[in-house]
């Protein structure tokens, strides 16, 4: 395991666990984790998984900015929920996303595994955006893709990555019962 896998995986490890406590400083330390994780997986020939990373840049630049104007008008970054038909319209977009690109990588790359990357792609990608907009519903994507993810990097030997998935899955869980606590109280507070 390489330097940059190991700061690569604390600094992910610190950027959930900023976002679990809905803290704006989740967005840089995320940005310099996936930066890094996005070089790591393109040597490993995980393209999906490294065309994820620069998404996550940008991405991650958009929720520090959603989350900071937020914070400034609300005094606190709040949450919300989506509707049933929402969030029956992002299911389909991954699995459309995920089999489109899963074909692409699978015709057009020596990729390993591409369709199970390209799954964990797509939602970790619409993960991002729903985490992004304050939707709770982004926990249990993330809890998704981590349990999709772990196996993943073990039958590539990225061990540490492994291991930091499975940190993400359990930080993952706290993140979606913490949201929902505060998805509760703002709720009581509009009625």
């Amino acid at each position: 395991m390489s330097v940059l896998e190991w700061i690569a995986t604390l600094l992910g490890i610190a950027c959930v666990a900023l976002a679990a406590w809905r803290s704006v400083w989740t967005f840089p330390t995320g940005i310099a984790s996936v930066a890094l994780l996005g070089v790591v997986v393109f040597e490993a020939r995980l393209y999906s998984d490294a065309l994820l990373q620069l998404f996550f840049v940008a991405a991650n630049v958009y929720g520090w900015r959603n989350w900071a104007s937020t914070r400034a008008a609300m005094g606190e970054v709040v949450v919300t929920h989506l509707t049933p038909r929402a969030r029956g319209a992002w299911l389909a977009a991954i699995v459309a996303a995920a089999a489109l690109w899963g074909l692409a990588m699978h015709r057009f790359t020596d990729a390993s595994y591409p369709w199970w990357d390209a799954a964990i792609a797509a939602a970790s990608v619409v993960a991002q955006l729903l985490m992004a907009q304050r939707r709770v519903e982004n926990w249990w994507l993330w809890i998704a893709v981590d349990l999709a993810s772990i196996p993943l990097y073990l039958v590539k030997g990225l061990m540490l990555f492994a291991f930091l998935y499975l940190v993400y899955l359990v930080i993952a869980v706290a993140g979606l019962l913490a949201w929902q606590r505060v998805g509760q109280r703002v709720r009581r507070r509009a009625a």
